[in-house]
Order: structure tokens, then C-alpha cells, then sequence
């Protein structure tokens, strides 16, 4: 299965899940000893786990703008930092956080899996 590190951190080091891979650039803090998708046994292997704050398609732009800064200065809390890295979660930095970065994210996510999903065709 592939889930956030933040839904099963406390499974895997319970001992209770094995986790084989990360899907993250570095190693994370919360499980030191999983390796990343981008260490030689795992190379080819991409995944990209995330949590994003949406709203609906018609939000007024106001409204969006304070979800964003309501966002953003509650990852910049040592607290909320601390307790978030703790449960596995990799933050990202003040330029990664903003909605164009979350709009480019998603854009080439779709444009990644799209071609994927059609090729695997319909389950049935």
C-alpha cells in the first residue's frame, strides 16, 4: 500500500506495518532507518504522498487568500512544525507552500497519471 508517512509512522515504528520505501527526496527524521524511493533498490520507483487545503472552484478570491495565510502562518508555529515532523510529515518550505506551487504541483500530476490511468483502461 502506499499512504502518508504521517497515517502510519506510529504502525511502522510499533512494529506493526514494514515499511519497505519512502516516497520523499530525503530520508525522514520520524522513521531514519525506511530508505527513499531514490535509493538503489527502489530507483524507478516515484511516489508522492501530500495533503493540500482545497476549496471550492468558485471561492472568492479573499477567501482563498486568508485560507492561504491562515495556512501558512500555522506551519510557521514551532508547535505545529514540531508536532507535524514528529508524525512523519515533510513541510515544505515557505515557496512550496503558496497556491501556485499547489496549482503546478497539481498540474503535473495530472499530466503524470493521466496517461497511466487511460492505459491501465477500466477495471471491471
Amino acid at each position: 500500500m502506499c499512504d502518508q508517512i504521517v497515517n502510519v509512522v506510529q504502525q511502522i515504528t510499533a512494529g506493526q506495518i514494514k515499511a519497505y520505501a519512502i516516497g520523499t527526496p530525503a530520508r525522514s527524521p520520524a522513521l531514519p532507518d525506511v530508505p527513499t524511493a531514490k535509493e538503489p533498490a527502489w530507483r524507478g520507483s516515484r511516489r508522492r504522498p501530500g495533503t493540500a487545503l482545497f476549496a471550492p472552484k468558485d471561492t472568492p478570491k479573499p477567501i482563498v487568500d486568508m485560507l492561504s495565510a491562515t495556512l501558512d502562518r500555522a506551519l510557521d508555529d514551532e508547535g505545529t512544525r514540531k508536532r507535524l515532523l514528529e508524525l512523519g510529515s515533510v513541510l515544505p518550505d515557505k515557496t512550496g507552500r503558496t497556491q501556485q506551487a499547489l496549482q503546478s504541483l497539481v498540474t503535473s500530476e495530472i499530466a503524470r497519471w493521466t496517461p497511466i490511468i487511460k492505459a491501465a483502461g477500466p477495471q471491471n
